[in-house]
């Protein structure tokens, strides 16, 4: 029996793109970037060139660019460098956000958590004159709800900071940090068929960070530490691939997430959470369905061993087997909330795929629904 990866969201197969481009670097460039010699240099060209790209594909300068280990690193450096005063942010931040902030509230910053509407998005709050940062992500990471950064951006006061989790984004729809107006951005390599372990964070000229770490000079002494000029590469290269062909993977992957609905629609009372079929705001690689009667714990391991591979909830949660805070903030009952998977989809799939995938779950949920029905 194949296996039906529906997990995407929490990582995804490394392209092909991005393998060769970083055992073409790691031959031809392994030195240390910080090397005066030539082998040194060639790594330094390496990185710099990967920088300029991942700038321009993303609306940034070079300048702004800084690479981390991914994500939570960037998140952090962001939030704790930014977070000067009061902070507001959205209820469905990431873990990685959501876990520095609570660090900040048990030393005695002020948070104000922003609430969402049923359909999972955020809408513009009175913000605290002594507010200096808003942290709210582009896509949710649980429904693929698209969230206002952009209206939320152009209302802040000028000394109001904006930080955006773009992780969910980068990748699969248009993404440009000079155009969104935000002050901090994130992104990292493996959402989009990059390699684990690189990330960056944009950062608007002009504005300070503090570093988390401390032992060299590396990337202005943002983030010392030997740069790895391969990992760069392959994230580049990634970027790259998933950008050309966006256009086309974001209508095959509408199709997909719209066939998966049909389908599992039809076993029975699946509830859809987020936003609905044919929106705009969402993408479409995310579709979180909850199945009344069912565990979802159980469901999952089920599913699991009928060879499909989904969550309950983001991959970096402190338990992933726990009910996502997302839906959560959303308002679902306790049963849909404890009933609910997030299946994510690749455009590597074919319609095909997705048949066999809603053909398991089916009989998963019917199995488990015998089971509990008296």
């Amino acid at each position: 029996m194949r296996s039906i990866y529906l997990d995407h969201n929490a990582t995804t197969p490394l392209l092909p793109e991005a393998a060769d481009a970083m055992r073409r670097v790691e031959a031809e460039a392994f030195g240390n970037p910080a090397s005066a010699h030539h082998i040194g240099r060639a790594a330094r060209r390496a990185l710099e060139d990967a920088r300029e790209r991942i700038a321009a594909l993303l609306g940034a300068d070079p300048e702004e660019v800084t690479f981390t280990s991914g994500a939570t690193e960037a998140n952090n450096l962001a939030v704790f460098s930014l977070a000067t005063g009061r902070v507001a942010a959205s209820l469905i931040e990431h873990p990685c956000v959501v876990e520095p902030l609570r660090q900040l509230e048990a030393r005695g910053v002020s948070v104000d958590w922003w609430p969402v509407n049923p359909r999972g998005i955020v809408a513009a709050h009175p913000i605290h004159p002594d507010t200096k940062l808003v942290c709210v992500m582009l896509v949710n990471h649980e429904t693929g709800a698209i969230q206002p950064v952009r209206e939320i951006a152009a209302s802040l006061a000028a000394g109001t900071a904006l930080h955006c989790d773009a992780v969910q984004a980068v990748g699969k729809i248009a993404v440009n940090f000079r155009e969104l107006g935000v002050t901090t951005l994130t992104a990292s390599a493996h959402k989009f068929g990059g390699p684990k372990g690189v990330g960056v964070l944009l950062t608007k000229r002009g504005t300070k960070l503090h570093p988390l770490m401390f032992g060299g000079h590396q990337q202005q002494g943002k983030r010392p530490g030997t740069e790895s000029a391969p990992l760069a590469a392959g994230m580049v290269a990634a970027l790259e691939h998933t950008t050309r062909n966006m256009t086309a993977n974001l209508a095959k992957l509408t199709a997909l997430r719209t066939q998966l609905w049909e389908r599992l629609r039809e076993l029975g009372p699946a509830v859809l959470n987020g936003p609905e079929i044919g929106a705009t705001d969402v993408v479409p690689t995310t579709l979180n369905v909850s199945f009344p009667g069912c565990r979802a714990d159980l469901l999952l391991m089920a599913l699991d061993l009928a060879g499909v591979a989904c969550s309950t909830g983001s991959a970096c949660s402190s338990g992933s087997l726990l009910p996502s805070p997302a839906l959560r903030a959303m308002g679902l009952s306790d049963e849909l909330l404890h009933s609910a998977l997030r299946f994510s989809l690749s455009p590597r799939f074919e319609l095909e795929d997705i048949d066999e995938a809603a053909s398991r779950i089916g009989s998963v949920v019917r199995s488990m629904w015998k089971l509990t029905t008296p």
